[in-house]
Parts: C-alpha cells; sequence; structure tokens
C-alpha cells in the first residue's frame, strides 16, 4: 500500500527531524508499544528494522498501528511532533527492500562504520509503515496547534 499524495513539507520536514517512532499495537495478549529508529521516504512512508520473532514482528504484519514522532524533553510551549495511524507490512520484493534499505542506510550512517552490524541488520527483516493519516502538532505556534493529513 502507498500512499497516494505525499503529505504536505511541513509533514515531511517533522518527519526528516526525527529518528524514533512508537508504535502502538494489540494482540492477543493486549495492547503493546515499541520504539523503533526510522528513516523516512519522500513518500512519507517510515521505514525501519526489526526481527519478525519479536512479539511486535508477530503482531505487525499486514497490521494497523498508532504511532507518535516525537523529541524527548521538549518543554510544552515548543511541542512538536506527529501522531497518526498506518498500516505496517515487511518488505519482501528484493528490489524494493535494496531501495529501502539504501534508504535506511543513508540515514543512519553509523551502520557504515560497523560491517558486523550492517551484515546482521541486513538479515532482519526490513518494514515499512505507511500513513493513513498523520497530525502535526506544532505548540510553538499557539497551544493545541495542529494540522491534520490523510490519504
Amino acid at each position: 500500500m502507498t500512499t497516494s499524495t505525499p503529505p504536505d513539507p511541513a509533514f515531511q520536514q517533522a518527519l526528516a527531524a526525527h529518528t524514533t517512532v512508537t508504535l502502538a499495537y494489540a494482540d492477543a495478549d493486549g495492547p503493546q508499544a515499541c520504539a523503533v529508529l526510522y528513516a523516512p521516504t519522500e513518500r512519507a512512508t517510515l521505514l525501519f528494522l526489526s526481527s519478525p520473532t519479536t512479539r511486535h514482528g508477530r503482531a505487525l504484519d499486514g497490521a494497523r498501528a498508532a504511532f507518535t514522532v516525537q523529541a524527548d524533553g521538549q518543554e510544552w510551549r515548543t511541542i512538536t511532533g506527529l501522531q497518526g495511524h498506518g498500516t505496517c507490512r515487511t518488505v519482501t520484493d528484493p528490489a524494493a527492500r535494496d531501495a529501502a534499505w539504501a534508504v535506511y542506510a543513508a540515514r543512519f550512517t553509523f551502520l557504515a562504520e560497523d560491517p558486523a552490524l550492517t551484515a546482521a541488520l541486513a538479515r532482519t527483516a526490513l518494514w515499512e509503515l505507511t500513513p493513513t493519516d498523520l497530525r502535526l502538532i506544532d505548540n510553538s505556534r499557539g497551544f493545541g496547534d495542529h494540522r491534520e493529513w490523510s490519504a
């Protein structure tokens, strides 16, 4: 599933300004959340790595999730971040995985400094979170200021 129209540049800039997404989901054991490093794409999808054998890996493939992206330690007058919903899937097509891995590796250049880490991560699952809606929070524009986007 690919977002039909990318969100406006403010959403893209907010995604580029951060590196960690917290995913919330529910499975047979109840609600859970996890945080993963992500790389945004031009179409506002978020690429992340995780083992499919983790609890979230077992629950997320093909599933919907809620998520947040924000910096830690913000003062309430300047809180900025994103909230959203989307669908997660593993990237299995070899060409798509190579392209996604290139985006992820460009974002996290430290991977190139550690060949053992790069090799280990290259063997794990690469995921794509495709947002269906986003809410951009920007308290620097006034308390509760937000803009919304949906696919």
